[in-house]
């Protein structure tokens, strides 16, 4: 009894060592969970680089407006926790906001010198494109073509009927952007010869006068091309179309550049967003599918007196 009393004590201590055994090797065979990348890291097609997850405000001009929410929504895409903001508002409110450090960029077709009141000296000027702006018909209106006086003429109200320029017998209405507009400045300074507009209808967005003067008989206005469709037209001037072949070389004089400013040198996540859109990227794709220039493609330079010199 003794020696049965004795072997089932010896094989529970050899089945317990075996137990212990094969519980070590369990342990020694798991593969730790890999770690979990930082979110600001991560991306479906790929991190283009590590972002903070601040919010970038990018505020103003409506005519750049296009380009900088699909390029906010290609690079949120790349960057995920990257936060970029756009918003409206025209070129005058995007300066002084980003002056007064209530947005991180301030988007203007316009040098930051052409605003009164604007602190130009503590502002950095990115320039991410060349935009042409023209004169917006209604295509029901019979005319292509207006000699920059007869332009002039319209505007400053003294041609009131489209009659007066070859066209059919139909009262003129204007469609004018506010002072804040840098798209309005652009086309003062380089169509109108800085003349005074008369007095019309005033919207701030460009997308809405394109609808008014789609909408209504005779209207004309004044548009950046990013905002042309087959609903609008644009009127040559002087015979040369508003086109990129024509833009680059200072043949159509009605162009501005697209400037992003910040306050100081960009850092952080505005920095990574704008030398994103200076990437192949957005400037040989985006840039161009939107309707405006890259930079890189101009034959000429201009500066913020709009003196024009060769490259």
């Amino acid at each position: 009894m003794k020696k049965l009393s004795k072997m089932f004590i010896a094989l529970t201590c050899v089945g317990a060592l075996l137990a212990g055994c094969g519980s070590g090797n369990t342990a020694q065979t798991q593969t730790p969970a890999p770690a979990q990348k930082p979110a600001q890291e991560q991306s479906n097609s790929g991190s283009t680089t590590k972002t903070s997850g601040e919010p970038v405000t990018a505020v103003g001009s409506t005519a750049l407006q296009p380009l900088v929410e699909q390029a906010a929504k290609d690079f949120m895409a790349k960057n995920a926790g990257a936060q970029i903001q756009v918003q409206g508002g025209g070129s005058g409110t995007g300066l002084s906001q980003v002056a007064s450090g209530a947005a991180t960029i301030g988007n203007s077709d316009i040098f930051a010198e052409e605003k009164k009141g604007i602190p130009a000296n503590e502002l950095v000027d990115h320039k991410v494109s060349v935009v042409g702006m023209a004169a917006a018909v209604s295509p029901k209106v019979k005319v292509d073509n207006l000699t920059k006086q007869q332009l002039i003429d319209i505007f400053t109200g003294k041609i009131t009927n489209w009659k007066e320029v070859g066209g059919d017998d139909m009262k003129i209405t204007l469609v004018n952007r506010p002072k804040s507009s840098g798209t309005r400045a652009t086309f003062s300074k380089f169509a109108l010869d800085g003349k005074e507009e008369a007095e019309g209808i005033t919207e701030d967005s460009s997308g809405t006068v394109r609808k008014i003067i789609a909408e209504t008989p005779g209207a004309i206005g004044y548009l950046a091309l990013s905002y042309f469709n087959d609903t609008v037209k644009a009127l040559k001037l002087d015979g040369v179309e508003a086109k990129a072949e024509n833009i680059t070389t200072n043949k159509y004089p009605v162009w501005a550049y697209e400037h992003m400013y910040t306050k100081g040198e960009a850092t952080g996540d505005a920095k990574a967003f704008l030398d994103f859109i200076l990437t192949d990227e957005v400037q040989k794709k985006t840039v161009t599918e939107l309707g405006f220039l890259p930079i890189t493609d101009m034959k000429v330079e201009r500066d913020a007196e709009g003196k024009v010199t060769q490259k």
